[in-house]
């Protein structure tokens, strides 16, 4: 059975990096903002896997350095996704 915070998440737009190192995370990262911007989405998931942290660091670098970025957390719920509040476009 699904806790009630993933029932939420799981309908947000999200993007999986298991798999990437550090630098191809950080390109993914930002690239999808850019695209979500786009959209005019204002919350996305970032799954990067919990492993040593490396994934995990280097997305939230990239998260601190994007202007588009309003803030981020990791999710109460599941600590290998992030959630990041979008600034709103309009």
């Amino acid at each position: 059975m699904k806790s009630v915070g993933n029932i939420f998440l799981d309908n947000l737009p999200k993007i999986d990096l298991h798999g990437y190192d550090r630098d191809m995370a950080r390109v993914m990262t930002d690239d999808f903002i850019y695209e979500n911007i786009l959209l005019n989405n204002s919350i996305i998931v970032i799954i990067h896997g919990i492993g040593t942290g490396i994934v995990k660091n280097s997305v939230h670098e990239a998260l601190m350095k994007n202007k588009y970025v309003d803030r981020f957390k990791l999710d109460n719920f599941n600590v290998g996704c992030t959630v990041v509040w979008l600034k709103n476009s309009k």
